[in-house]
C-alpha cells in the first residue's frame, strides 16, 4: 500500500476510536451525541476512501449523502431527547435517569 493510503486508514480508524472512547467514557448526554457524530464522520471517511479505491465515485457519493442525512436526523432526535431529559431532571447526567416511565 502507498503511504498516503495507510495514513488515511489510520486517520479514519483514529477518528472512529475517538468517537467510541467519547461514548464510553462520558456520562453527559450531549457528549454522547458528539461521540456518535465523531464516530460516524470516521465511517464516512472510510466509505469515501473505499469509493476512491474502487473507482465507484457516484455510488459512494450517494451513500455519503444518505449517511449525512441520517446523521442529522439522529442528532436532532437525540438533542430533542436531551432537552426533554434536562427539563425533567435538571441534569444531562445519564446516571440520573431513574425517573423514566414507559
Amino acid at each position: 500500500m502507498m503511504p498516503i493510503f495507510t495514513a488515511i486508514l489510520i486517520a479514519a480508524l483514529l477518528v472512529i476510536i475517538t468517537g467510541f472512547f467519547c461514548l464510553t467514557q462520558t456520562r453527559n448526554l450531549l457528549r454522547v451525541i458528539i461521540g456518535v457524530e465523531v464516530a460516524m464522520k470516521g465511517v464516512t471517511l472510510l466509505l469515501a476512501f473505499a469509493g476512491y479505491i474502487n473507482g465507484n465515485y457516484d455510488l459512494v457519493q450517494a451513500f455519503i449523502i444518505t449517511m449525512i442525512v441520517m446523521e442529522v436526523v439522529v442528532a436532532v432526535v437525540a438533542a430533542g431527547i436531551a432537552v426533554r431529559v434536562y427539563e425533567k431532571n435538571d441534569s444531562l447526567d445519564i446516571r440520573k435517569l431513574t425517573k423514566l416511565q414507559g
